[in-house]
């Protein structure tokens, strides 16, 4: 991985046939040492997979460090404010650039601290030894009593705040069966050096996409009865008179993940739909419970539909 030291990735692994085999960060923490995370739930696998694709001559080894590891996320728009009362070190934009990690202490506590951001807002993902993890929860809350900060786990770091920020998640938009370009996540160029799945991935960027990754948004949630439903994940996307999606692979289109957008007002669907119907404002219907509800396209592809302009991570 050709970046400075103290550079942070986000990138995909992926499958021979071009698809997903996982998505991760890997931070540059020397010339020949990176930190990889993945996601909480597909770590062994992760493991397993790196190695069996450690190099045979012994050049690259990679050390297991999960049990030795805590990690909170300081998310919000008074992270830095936080931050800043509990550390010497410059954390300002131009002091801590977004996409960048460095070593720094909180309390005289030893932190690697990565500022990256999954839920849409300014902030950093802070390691410490999981023997100092008490006491991290402890003045990090303590420092931001003064200015309102909250505890909150997986259904705003995995739904409310991914999903206003369009973005993707392994299992649910990203897998095997769909590619980078299907995915909206074509964004630079293909690197030189030699990788799984290159051939694939570089012929995929060369096809028009067999479907699109799009965010939608629910327009009514009135059932027949005159209860509101709000759906879960999985439900069938269709054409407004009922017809189900299909892309040209035999792909049938559903939801991905689905949730509520507070920022926006909005309950949003995320899914894969054929280029034809992955165009913004058109029209469609989700089946739940037995009954349809309609559903607007709001974006077709990877520019959020909560801060587009990604003004709040990066400042």
């Amino acid at each position: 991985m050709d970046v400075a030291i103290g550079r942070v990735v986000y990138t995909p692994l992926l499958t021979p046939n071009g698809g997903f085999k996982q998505d991760l960060t890997i931070m540059r923490l020397a010339e020949d040492v990176f930190r990889v995370v993945t996601g909480g739930a597909y770590g062994m696998s992760d493991r397993k997979w790196f190695c069996d694709h450690l190099p045979a001559d012994g050049s690259a080894q990679l050390s297991d460090q999960t049990s030795a590891w805590c990690t909170l996320g300081l998310w919000g728009p008074r992270g830095r404010d936080v931050l800043e009362t509990l550390t010497r070190e410059d954390v300002s934009h131009e002091g801590f650039p977004f996409a960048t990690c460095k070593a720094i202490e909180l309390d005289a506590i030893p932190v690697l601290a990565s500022r990256i951001s999954y839920v849409g807002d300014l902030g950093w993902e802070l390691y410490a030894p999981i023997e100092e993890g008490a006491r991290l929860w402890d003045i990090v809350a303590e420092a931001g009593a003064p200015h309102g900060i909250v505890p909150v786990g997986i259904g705003v770091y995995g739904t409310t705040g991914r999903l206003e920020k369009c973005y993707r998640a392994y299992g649910a938009e990203l897998e095997s069966e769909f590619n980078v370009v299907e995915a909206g996540m074509a964004w630079g160029k293909v690197k030189d050096q030699d990788f799984i799945g290159k051939e694939a991935h570089v012929r995929h960027r060369g096809e028009e996409p067999a479907a699109i990754m799009c965010t939608l948004t629910v327009d009514d949630h009135n059932s027949r009865s005159g209860v509101k439903r709000y759906m879960l994940g999985h439900e069938p996307i269709l054409t407004r008179d009922g017809k189900p999606l299909v892309d040209r692979k035999g792909r049938r289109s559903y939801v991905t993940s689905a949730g509520a957008g507070p920022s926006i007002g909005k309950h949003i669907l995320m899914g894969y739909l054929p280029p034809e119907h992955a165009v913004g404002g058109a029209q469609l219907a989700v089946e739940y419970m037995g009954e349809q509800y309609p559903v607007t396209v709001e974006v077709a592809g990877s520019t959020p539909i909560f801060d587009p302009e990604n003004a709040r991570i990066r400042h």
